[in-house]
């Protein structure tokens, strides 16, 4: 041991996170995408453009709940590797659509869309796994920087390549996402297996090797060993007969709910309304061209990543519910107010909803969009951890999927303004199943944390 290469940990947790950048860039590039491709394939129809755009999301459902399974079988490393390969592969693929090619673009879409939804359920435990209790918050917030930093290199990139030829813009868009992927396949390939995942498969040697890269001393190492131990071998026995339906059994079903609940909330929101459509939203405001608003994407990126940075800078001075409740309640003033204001004065300025929509962003970026993957790496118990973070990555994105195929369809039918309001309303909902289902996690070990659902 003591004549193998160290492994920095600065390092680990850079690409261990690294994930959330594929995660985020094809969150982001669609914004930009979508106006040059609806121009050159002529695309008019509401739930066609829903469908394109939301066809990753529909793929990550299932991505999510596979991989989850997986890398309770193969690691969180494999399976992280897989992703990467997957990503790369259909990345490209969508770059070569055949022109009017709109069925192909979905079914490749889907596809690229497994390798996103494993990213999301995979890097929140294995942050989580690897980070000591004092800094998890902190270094769980990594996600959601690489996230939103995903979104802004996809947002500057859709600017930078507006100038392009119609028809060869919204395709260099969303084949570059490549590169970010291959990047991941080879800092992945240096990272160590989760220390958790490798007491559980009985490589307890390697496993101490892998704390000594991310712990400050020896004792914390023995300590942490032994914890992980003892909640391994209790587990065991019922790992090996644990399903999809145990999760909502025993003193799992308390743990699950919270942590799905939550995933799910996130993205019924309306979130990702936002960021995939803002041109659009900008166009029917305004009347001005979709294709001439690609600034604003940028700018709702930089809110994003300076949020992300408040949140890593403030994650362990604030409980996790605190936050999320109070971000929760602003952000669903932040819907209602536009509606309430248009109903008052009908002739109030159309930017008004892009302003609200700012303030949204901005307390969604360091509240609900990283404390939900801290959650989900948290709460969930050893032997169920793959499973359930994959069950929550999968309602995550049944949120994110159908918010993405509803949305132009709901804007077609009602003021975008009445909209928000209803993704208003389903903040205070989150909120109130935060305050009655969510328990604390803030400086808990992840085995103090599974106590809490023999409560």
């Amino acid at each position: 041991m003591t004549n193998e290469k160290r492994i920095p940990s600065w390092f680990i947790y850079f690409f261990g996170s690294f994930g959330g950048i594929l995660f985020g860039y094809d969150i982001g590039v669609m914004t930009g995408a979508l106006p040059f491709l609806k121009i050159d394939w002529n695309i008019t129809n509401a739930s066609l453009t829903g469908w394109i755009t939301s066809a990753v999301m529909f793929g990550a459902i299932f991505g999510g709940a596979l991989a989850g399974q997986l890398s309770d079988r193969l690691g969180r490393r494999k399976m992280i590797l897989i992703s990467a390969v997957i990503f790369a592969v259909f990345s490209l693929l969508s770059g070569i659509a055949p022109n009017d090619g709109s069925i192909y673009l979905i079914i490749v879409r889907i596809f690229l869309g497994l390798a996103v939804g494993a990213a999301s359920a995979l890097v929140p435990p294995y942050m989580s796994e690897l980070a000591p209790a004092r800094l998890r918050g902190r270094l769980s917030g990594l996600n959601q920087t690489m996230i939103v930093s995903g979104m802004l290199i996809s947002y500057i990139m859709d600017f930078v390549l507006k100038g392009l030829p119609t028809g060869w813009g919204w395709r260099v868009m969303l084949a570059f996402a490549a590169v970010p992927a291959i990047i991941l396949f080879f800092g992945v390939l240096r990272l160590p297996e989760s220390p958790r995942f490798l007491v559980k498969h009985g490589d307890e040697e390697a496993a101490k090797r892998v704390l000594s890269y991310v712990r400050d001393s020896q004792d914390e190492i023995d300590g942490e060993l032994k914890d992980i131990k003892k909640t391994a071998s209790q587990e065991t026995a019922a790992s090996k007969s644990t399903h999809y339906s145990t999760l909502f059994t025993g003193k799992y079903r308390y743990l699950v709910i919270a942590g799905v609940g939550v995933a799910a909330f996130q993205q019924f929101q309306g979130a990702n309304a936002i960021f995939y459509y803002i041109p659009l939203i900008v166009e029917k405001a305004t009347g001005s061209a979709a294709s001439n608003a690609l600034m604003w994407p940028i700018i709702q990126g930089v809110i994003l990543v300076l949020g992300s940075l408040l949140y890593m800078a403030i994650a362990e001075k604030f409980k996790r519910r605190t936050l999320i409740m109070m971000g929760g309640s602003v952000m669903a003033l932040s819907f209602f107010l536009p509606a309430i204001i248009n109903k008052m004065d009908p002739n109030a300025n159309p930017m008004m909803i892009v302003v609200f929509l700012s303030i949204y962003v901005a307390f969604y970026s360091f509240t609900w969009a990283p404390l939900t993957w801290v959650i989900v790496g948290e709460m969930f118990p050893l032997a169920i951890r793959g499973k359930a973070a994959g069950l929550a990555s999968s309602f995550n994105w049944i949120g994110s999927f159908a918010v993405g195929l509803l949305f132009p369809i709901m804007t077609a039918a009602m003021s975008q303004e009445a909209v928000f309001a209803i993704f208003g309303a389903i903040c205070v909902l989150g909120v109130l199943f935060t305050h009655f289902f969510v328990p604390e996690t803030k400086g808990k070990t992840l085995e103090e944390i599974e106590a809490e659902g023999t409560r």
